[in-house]
């Protein structure tokens, strides 16, 4: 009775159950997610989760997200309703597994190496497919979501491909599908061992070409199989498109549109397919045109029309448009939430937690000063370069109304030529932190590896602060007590580039010696 009650509210209100107009601005949201009466609002992650797919495991469902060059690699998030979500683990521990470029001593792969891939529960097993643009697919497995996920196994040892998916059919037989986008985005089917550790690569079968058509999910639903797919044309954007055959090797002949670019919605296009216990069907997608939150995640209804599974608001075409607002597709007491602040109190990072490039381990400790993250300063690929500097520990950023981000750092054993602080950078970058010259501490705050001194420091704590909005621009502060903090540096537009959204770090580098560390006793996410 409730969900009939809600159904009428909205169309009395002259909404549909899965649509609500615009908002003003796009990114100007002042709610999101689960609204607490039985709706939600979109997006339902207001943050960088891209390149997803999405698949139901008994009452639990779980995600995967590209993560890029970011380690470990490959975010897993666990929901029970599709709209609140938890990180349930970074999957690909050691990104050198795929090659030595992701390694901190290359800092090689800025916009590359994990792209988007696809999660597949088969014989109560899990499997991660997934493609870099240089190295090639891998798979891997586990027995359990959170782990541990068995070392990567290489399928195609071939640059230029991306956004492969798989499927096992009914007859135990399984099939694995991939673009070459280096050769005009063409999409093979290829055999694929019933374990999932190789493919045939003689075996492949063209199934797809053109216009930019990637982001693959098979699909097996009724008497058909869906090569369900985005497409990119150059004045019109990027939309969902799919074909279909009634065997898996084809001929995919009928081919439809399934949804509108909805460019004013920052063009909803990659995600995964999935039904609910209920029979509903639902895409959760992020929105493809990036912009300094990333790649923001919405969950939109699926309808079947005419045998075509239909994205969002089905206009009376039969095509699909964005919808910012629908019924909750299951209301659980439990309310799982994305971590953020973390008092490094436990023996291991906390999911949220990604070293930019796989770290060098050894300098770097949770143990060693039990309670504080101790990050020990080594030289930077490039002197005085950021983003060629080893071990910055970074998690994504928010699109909220309201964000400040605040670290306390002890600064005692700070050595000469190491600089250590809290930064944003996707693209470029900012931070406010302090150097050490001379045998004094000085603030000091940079912009793009442009460097302004501050005033000199006498305490052995600074507390560094961002703040920003749903403008994102950020303003950085500092304070000597933890309670009073003064402003610092120009205010900094948080930034979009090498396909990812802003992100909040802490550093530590040094550009004369192995030398110093800092300890930092907490990052508060408020």
């Amino acid at each position: 009775m409730k969900r009939i009650a809600l159904v009428t509210f909205l169309l009395a209100a002259g909404l549909t159950a899965f649509g609500q107009p615009q908002p003003v601005e796009w990114g100007n949201w002042q709610c999101w997610g689960d609204r607490g009466d039985g709706t939600y609002r979109n997006p339902v992650i207001p943050s960088d989760y891209s390149d997803l797919d999405c698949i139901r495991v008994g009452d639990d469902y779980y995600a995967i997200s590209s993560t890029m060059q970011f380690s470990p690699g490959m975010t897993l998030l666990h929901s029970v309703d599709l709209v609140n979500w938890e990180i349930c683990t970074n999957i690909v521990a050691d990104l050198t597994q795929i090659g030595e470029a992701l390694d901190w001593t290359r800092m090689d792969r800025y916009g590359r190496g994990v792209w988007a891939g696809t999660l597949r529960h088969h014989n109560g097993r899990f499997y991660l497919f997934f493609g870099t643009p240089d190295e090639g697919y891998f798979m891997t497995s586990s027995p359990r979501a959170e782990g541990p996920w068995e070392p990567l196994t290489p399928l195609l040892s071939e640059p230029g491909w991306d956004d492969c998916t798989a499927l096992w059919d009914e007859d135990g037989k399984a099939y694995f599908v991939g673009t070459h986008f280096a050769d005009g985005y063409k999409t093979y089917l290829f055999s694929m061992s019933p374990d999932g550790r190789s493919i045939d690569r003689s075996s492949a079968v063209l199934i797809n070409s053109g216009s930019g058509r990637e982001a693959n999910k098979l699909l097996h639903v009724g008497d058909y199989y869906y090569l369900v797919f985005s497409e990119h044309k150059p004045g019109v954007g990027r939309y969902m498109m799919a074909k279909r055959a009634r065997k898996v090797t084809g001929p995919y002949e009928e081919e439809k549109q399934l949804a509108l670019p909805s460019v004013e919605a920052n063009e909803p296009n990659q995600g995964g397919i999935v039904t609910g216990p209920d029979g509903n069907w639902y895409f959760l997608t992020h929105h493809g045109s990036g912009d300094w939150s990333g790649r923001v995640v919405s969950l939109l209804p699926v309808t079947w029309v005419d045998g075509w599974p239909i994205m969002g608001r089905v206009l009376p075409e039969k095509i699909g448009t964005m919808a910012w607002a629908g019924l909750m597709p299951f209301c659980s007491g439990e309310k799982l939430t994305i971590r953020r602040s973390d008092d490094f109190d436990d023996a291991a990072l906390a999911p949220q937690w990604q070293w930019n490039y796989q770290p060098r381990a050894e300098m770097f400790s949770l143990t060693e000063r039990p309670g504080w993250l101790r990050l020990k300063a080594f030289r930077p690929l490039e002197q005085n370069r950021l983003l060629k500097a080893g071990n910055t520990l970074t998690q994504r950023t928010f699109r909220k109304t309201e964000n400040e981000v605040v670290i306390k750092m002890d600064l005692s054993c700070m050595a000469d030529g190491q600089k250590a602080g809290l930064c944003h950078f996707s693209s470029s970058h900012a931070a406010l932190g302090v150097v050490k010259e001379g045998g004094r501490c000085f603030l000091e705050y940079r912009r793009d590896d442009r460097v302004s001194r501050g005033i000199p420091l006498e305490a052995s704590c600074i507390w560094l602060k961002s703040e920003w909005g749903l403008d994102g621009l950020s303003r950085f502060s500092y304070s000597l007590d933890g309670d009073h903090f003064l402003p610092s540096g120009a205010p900094y537009p948080l930034a979009w580039g090498n396909y990812r959204g802003d992100r909040v770090g802490i550093y530590s580098f040094n550009d004369l010696s192995d030398t110093g560390w800092v300890d930092v006793d907490y990052l508060h996410y408020r």
